[in-house]
Formats: C-alpha cells, structure tokens, sequence
C-alpha cells in the first residue's frame, strides 16, 4: 500500500513536470509555431508534434527511472544481504516493470495534451507577433 502510494506521488510530480517542461517551451517557441502556422501547418500538426515532444520526454524519464530503481534496488539488496547474511533478495517481476512502464508513458503523454492543444490553438499572426 505505501509503495502504491509512492508510486502514485512519483506519477504526479512526473505528469506535473513534463506539463510544465512542455508549456515552457511553447513560451519560448511561440514565434516558430507562428512561423509554421504561417507556411501552412495545421493545428494536427502542431498538435502532434508536442505529443511526440511528451511522449519522448516520458519514454526517456521511465527508462532511467526504471533503470535507477532496478539498481537501487539491487544494490540495497547486496549490501544487506552483506550485512545481516538474510537471504534477502529484490523480487521483481516483468509484469510489476510492464505495467509501470506503460502508466508511466500514459501519465507523460496525458500531461503533455493539455499544452498541445494549447499550442495548436495558437494563431499564427497572434504567435508571431506575440515576441
């Protein structure tokens, strides 16, 4: 229960900051969204390109979570079992690493819709002359 709790925590704080990461760099690409509007991009394509953008940040922010914890894990198992000669050993199943996997993706690409269809509902005269 307590490690359900930290994992939904660590989804939150996860989903909060790719929103965040992705809502910066719409500010400071505002001109370029413009620009593409301009030349004939449509809002599915600004759209998509921002979910891409989302959905690379959470593939990698899982992969080096997932990594991390895996040696973490054991690594703390090692020195314990060194320690105390329990037979103590990290218990993790591919089920346990597939399902986190895939909320974690789900997370970041829900946290990154929000920003991109506020970027796609930008104007392109309004983005432009926005700088």
């Amino acid at each position: 229960m307590l490690m359900g709790a930290f994992t939904a925590i660590s989804l939150v704080v996860g989903g909060i900051g790719i929103m965040n990461v992705l809502l910066a760099s719409i500010l400071e690409r505002t001109r370029e969204i413009g620009i593409r509007k301009a030349v004939g991009a449509r809002r599915r394509d600004v759209l998509w390109q921002f979910l891409v953008e989302a959905m690379t940040i959470s593939v990698a922010g899982t992969a080096a979570g997932v990594a991390l914890g895996l040696a973490t894990a054991f690594v703390a198992t090692a020195i314990i079992r060194a320690r105390t000669e329990a037979p103590l050993y990290a218990a993790v199943t591919w089920q346990t690493l597939a399902v986190t996997t895939v909320a974690a993706i789900v997370v970041g690409v829900a946290a990154g819709i929000y920003p991109a269809v506020r970027a796609s509902r930008l104007t392109a005269i309004d983005a432009i002359q926005r700088e």
